[in-house]
């Protein structure tokens, strides 16, 4: 959404440093309010860790970031609550003077982190993200679900849904991408792209692609491209499962390219409903810009598998055994030329939901509305603290 945008004037502030540069986007200055790797509550005594991380770190944090607008002089700051960086963020810059955006990720209150924070503390966290989303001049999220729940909640609304997109050249690259004929092909290959959410849920799907390997017209391979390795999980079978690691987006783009589908899971019961109906997973766009046919396997209220229904691009199902699931499989991976099966869809999907260069418009639109806040101008400089 930064394309484009002079280096010199952006600057952004964090918890935690950044390790992962292979989206290659640079800034003039990188403030870190660091959270003390030992004082990250991930896996032991976590409640304890977050109870410090909020009594001692918090007030340092809010005061590190508040130096740090007064160093810049911002003309927007753009705001992407997430986890430890919410309460500092709620706590300095709705009084900044300073017109901010903000984009609305994942809630707060996912994935077990009430366990792990604190239920109240988790809550507290989540109203002043509300907080951050009411005050800001302007403001978007992260999927349709998550728009409607916010402006019923808040009475808020958001400017548009922000993702990641396709850039122009993607759009170029759908209308004339050569299909793969199954029969010409050695092996299927299905790219998982990211993180395992919900491993139930893939083991599921690994269980039923196994029981049809030999009733396919072509052996199945699993490719997963990401920063972590699932070669020592009981589900995993190297003969056919290949781990390709963290790739820079441009290589793994083209790695994308050479699958035949994309797999996007969700959980399939609706136990983290605050996660599973209103967050959407960035893999499924990565997918749509590689002309991947998608198998959606998921919850039906899932902000997912409404998207992969609406438009038609690949399996969408909510199976809860693995015998309906196979065999729902063994329909979709018979299928000699896959994309061209469910180009239409997924061009359709791609323009009209995540188009890059309209979303970066209508981003760059409600920057220069922070500008006339703060400045009484309608006008933009590109000075930003993201």
């Amino acid at each position: 959404m930064l394309r484009g945008w002079p280096v010199d004037q952006l600057f952004w502030w964090s918890c935690l440093p950044e390790r992962n540069k292979r989206f290659g986007q640079e800034v003039s200055r990188h403030f870190c309010a660091m959270i003390p790797g030992k004082l990250i509550p991930h896996r032991q005594i976590t409640r304890l860790k977050s109870a410090l991380l909020d009594r001692f770190w918090r007030p340092l944090a809010s005061a590190h970031l508040s130096k740090t607008i007064r160093q810049i002089k911002p003309d927007v700051i753009w705001v992407i609550p997430h986890n430890w960086s919410i309460g500092p963020l709620a706590a300095v810059v709705p009084t900044s003077g300073i017109g901010f955006h903000v984009t609305m990720q994942d809630y707060v209150d996912v994935h077990g982190q009430e366990e792990k924070f604190g239920s109240n503390r988790c809550r507290r966290m989540a109203m002043d993200a509300d907080h951050l989303y009411v005050a800001a001049t302007t403001r978007d999220a992260t999927s349709h679900p998550m728009m409607e729940d916010l402006q019923k909640r808040t009475g808020a609304s958001a400017v548009q849904m922000l993702h990641a997109g396709l850039e122009q050249k993607d759009f170029e690259f759908l209308p004339r991408k050569p299909s793969r004929v199954l029969n010409s092909s050695p092996a299927i290959k299905i790219a998982y792209a990211g993180t395992i959410l919900v491993e139930d849920v893939f083991e599921k799907f690994v269980c039923a692609l196994q029981t049809i390997q030999k009733s396919l017209p072509r052996p199945v391979e699993l490719h997963f491209f990401g920063a972590h390795s699932y070669a020592e999980r009981r589900w995993f079978e190297g003969a056919w499962m290949k781990e390709h690691g963290n790739l820079p987006e441009p290589e793994l783009l083209k790695e994308l390219r050479d699958c035949d589908w994309g797999f996007s899971p969700m959980a399939l019961d609706d136990a983290d409903p605050r996660y599973n109906r209103f967050s959407f997973p960035t893999k499924f766009i990565s997918y749509l810009t590689s002309g991947l046919p998608i198998i959606t396997l998921g919850h039906r209220e899932s902000s997912l598998v409404k998207m992969a229904r609406h438009y038609e691009v690949g399996l969408c199902t909510d199976a809860t055994n693995v015998s309906e699931l196979r065999s729902q499989l063994m329909t979709a991976l018979s299928i000699q030329q896959p994309f061209e099966a469910y180009r239409t869809g997924i061009i359709a999907c791609a323009k009209n939901e995540f188009d890059a260069e309209k979303t970066r418009r209508g981003l760059i639109e409600c920057f220069a509305r922070c500008v006339e806040r703060t400045t009484g101008q309608p006008e933009l400089r590109p000075n930003t603290l993201r």
